[in-house]
C-alpha cells in the first residue's frame, strides 16, 4: 500500500494524480501543515525538510515528488506512462519532468513564499515581477512544443505531463494562463479533463 503524506493543492498531486493513471492502491493522508507539525520530529523523520509529499510504501518512505513518481512507475509502471529505457524519448521525458520541477515550479514556488512571508509594495513586488516573467518564458518553452504535438513526448500522454500538468496548475491559479498561449491553454485542458487530475486536484 502507498500512503501518500499530502496538503491540499500541494507538491503531492502529482503522486496521487500517477497513482490513480496507473491503478495503484494507495491512501492519502492529510497533514497538519502548520509550523509546529512541520517541524516536528515526527514529520521530519519523513521529510527532512518539512515539506510534502513524502509517501510510504511497504515501510519504506522517501520525498521528492519527481523522485516518488520515477519510484511508483519502476515499481508499478510495467512500462506505462514512460517511454523505453534508453531511447531518445525517454531522455525528453526525464528532460521535461526535471523542467517541471527545477525550472518552471521554482519561480512558482516563490510567488508563493514570497505572497506568504513578506509585505506587499517595493522590492518583493519587483521580485513577484521576475518570477512571473520567468515562469512566462517556461509556458512558451511549452506553448512550443504542444503546438505540434498533443503531449510532450512522443505525442504520447507520459510522467512527463503529469509533472508539468501540476506547474500549470499553479500558473493558472496565478493567472498566467493568458490567451497569449493558446496552445498550451488547450494542452492544460486536455490534462484537467483527465479523472485523476481531478481526483489529485481535489484531495485535501
Amino acid at each position: 500500500m502507498v500512503t501518500v503524506y499530502h496538503v491540499k493543492g500541494t507538491r503531492g498531486v502529482r503522486v496521487i494524480w500517477l497513482c490513480e493513471e496507473l491503478g495503484i492502491p494507495y491512501e492519502v493522508e492529510i497533514i497538519d501543515f502548520s509550523p509546529r507539525f512541520k517541524n516536528s520530529p515526527e514529520w521530519r523523520s519523513k521529510s527532512p525538510t518539512g515539506k510534502v509529499p513524502a509517501v510510504t510504501v511497504d515501510g519504506f518512505t522517501m520525498f521528492e515528488s519527481g523522485a516518488v513518481c520515477d519510484y511508483l512507475l519502476d515499481r508499478y509502471g510495467d512500462g506505462r506512462l514512460q517511454p523505453s529505457p534508453g531511447s531518445t524519448d525517454s531522455a525528453l521525458c526525464r528532460q521535461w519532468s526535471w523542467f517541471a520541477e527545477a525550472t518552471f515550479a521554482r519561480p512558482l514556488g516563490e510567488i508563493v513564499n514570497h505572497n506568504r512571508v513578506a509585505p506587499e509594495g517595493g522590492q518583493v513586488d519587483f521580485v513577484i515581477e521576475d518570477c512571473r516573467n520567468r515562469s512566462r518564458i517556461c509556458i512558451a518553452a511549452i506553448e512550443d512544443v504542444v503546438s505540434k504535438s498533443d503531449y510532450l513526448v512522443g505525442n504520447t500522454f507520459t510522467v512527463a505531463d503529469i509533472m508539468t500538468g501540476y506547474s500549470l496548475l499553479l500558473a493558472s491559479n496565478f493567472g498566467l494562463l493568458t490567451n497569449d498561449y493558446p496552445e498550451t491553454l488547450a494542452y492544460y485542458e486536455r490534462l484537467s479533463q483527465r479523472p485523476g487530475f481531478q481526483v489529485a486536484r481535489d484531495s485535501g
